[in-house]
């Protein structure tokens, strides 16, 4: 298949997962200030919480930014940011492996570093530089 022909199928598959990947990071981010998706303290690996300087809320707050932080840098540079996201999303799976918590939460978040990962792959056709 031909560059130009590869790139005009892969354009709008990628499309979709930055816009996906800049999005559901920002959300979640700014979800952590509100809480009203869900209690994302509850998340938390209780052996985490006991070494916290601070409550969980606060550790949530900040994880909050560190998100936002990651869906702009997608958005703006889609190689970096989506293996940011991938890193960051397998890093939560392991902490919720580690203490047998939100298994299923685990196994979605690996599938969508699977998928981060897949979108940075995909910016390397699409963007030519």
């Amino acid at each position: 298949m031909e560059t130009a022909q590869l790139k005009q199928n892969v354009q709008p598959i990628f499309n979709t997962l930055k816009f996906t990947f800049t999005i559901v990071p920002v959300v979640a981010g700014l979800d952590k200030f509100t809480n009203i998706l869900c209690d994302w303290a509850q998340y938390i690996n209780p052996s985490i919480t006991g070494i916290l300087p601070f409550s969980g809320t606060t550790f949530m707050m900040i994880i909050g930014v560190i998100e936002i932080i990651a869906g702009i840098l997608v958005f703006v540079n889609p190689k970096v940011g989506g293996l940011i996201v991938s890193a960051w999303l397998t890093l939560i799976a392991l902490t919720l492996l580690a203490g047998w918590n939100f298994v299923d939460v685990a196994v979605r978040d690996l599938v969508m570093a699977i998928t981060a990962f897949s979108m940075t792959r995909l910016a390397s056709i699409v963007d030519n530089k």
